[in-house]
């Protein structure tokens, strides 16, 4: 009987020390566990995206610019969240929404536009805003200079009022008759108000007479090109969202008007227009989230430059200028980029 304590007590100890070091190496996991307790209680970032036209409208833009994001490791949904806000052309909107995007507090607001911008910057100065495009920042005031922005924005500026004269000369080459101009101009939108007085300039170098028709609102669109009819002899659209949310009602009102177009961006040849000359506006949106994703490593904004698109592309649509009537001179051809049928 006295024998059998000590083996008793062998027992228990060991049966102690086993225990204890469960209790040991169970600790030890949760301890392990805690930086990953941490890294999932962390907030997914978000990028607040607003975009002046419609979902739609915008869609290879918006495209382009999540999948850029992807490949640089933000997936959408799973590292990193986006809060799409879609105007419809309506700027009245960009300050309520850029308040709530604010107040549901994203990492970083992206835009394009110029009111957008400026509505944007005026809600707040803390939030990083990267615009995918804008006329003129520095003469609109959105930055300070294109190599050193300063505030809280950057972007990539297209400087559209330079590219109008370009239109002019392109129409010139199509039309060689070409004596009248119009140009829809909208009015309130600074980009277009910059456009507008490029096209005049160009216009008053060639001779030619310029129309000005103002457009307030989608209502004034169809009548306003109709009223054109037998006025001008060729039309030109700026950039705007609002046109660009309305391309494939301009371009059946204009080609009931007999009216050759030209525009600033390829989506409108793409839906009837029948010719373009401007960057190429899904490089841009890729460019956009790359500078995003330097925002959300850490860099300010006040310290990435302004960049400006380097190449552009010319895109003639050869039905509608078949169903215009229209011949395409050899000159015209050898310069397209890309000819739609």
């Amino acid at each position: 009987m006295c024998y059998a304590f000590p083996i008793i007590s062998r027992a228990k100890a060991t049966m102690a020390t086993n225990i204890r070091r469960r209790e040991i190496i169970a600790a030890l996991g949760s301890v392990a566990a805690w930086p990953f307790a941490a890294r999932a209680q962390q907030k997914m970032p978000t990028i607040g995206l607003i975009g002046g036209g419609t979902a739609s409208s915008q869609a290879e833009w918006t495209a382009a610019f999540v999948r850029r994001l992807g490949e640089l490791g933000r997936v959408e949904g799973q590292n990193v969240a986006v809060e799409y806000r879609w105007l419809g052309g309506d700027f009245n909107q960009t300050p309520a929404i850029v308040d709530e995007l604010v107040r549901r507090k994203v990492d970083v607001i992206v835009t394009h536009s110029t009111p957008n911008v400026q509505a944007a910057m005026q809600v707040t100065s803390v939030i990083p805003i990267v615009f995918a495009s804008a006329g003129d920042p520095v003469g609109n005031g959105i930055v300070t200079s294109l190599a050193r922005p300063g505030g809280n924005v950057t972007g990539l500026s297209v400087v559209s009022s330079e590219l109008a004269s370009k239109l002019v000369e392109l129409l010139r080459e199509l039309m060689p008759n070409l004596r009248r101009l119009a140009i829809l101009y909208h009015v309130g939108n600074q980009v277009t108000a910059l456009q507008t007085q490029e096209v005049k300039a160009a216009a008053a170098k060639f001779g030619f007479e310029l129309a000005i028709a103002e457009i307030h609102s989608a209502e004034d669109i169809a009548p306003t090109i109709e009223a054109l009819r037998g006025r001008t002899d060729a039309l030109i659209v700026p950039s705007t969202p609002l046109y660009n949310v309305n391309r494939v009602q301009i371009n059946s009102v204009a080609l009931r008007a007999h009216l050759p177009t030209i525009f600033f961006d390829r989506v409108y040849v793409e839906s009837g227009g029948l010719m373009s000359y401007g960057p190429n506006w899904p490089s841009l949106w890729r460019r956009a989230a790359e500078l995003v994703d330097n925002v959300l490593r850490g860099t300010k904004p006040a310290d990435i430059p302004v960049e400006r698109p380097t190449t552009f592309e010319f895109v003639v649509n050869r039905k509608t200028a078949g169903a215009l009537g229209l011949k395409l001179p050899q000159i015209v051809l050898v310069r397209a980029d890309e000819l739609i049928d």
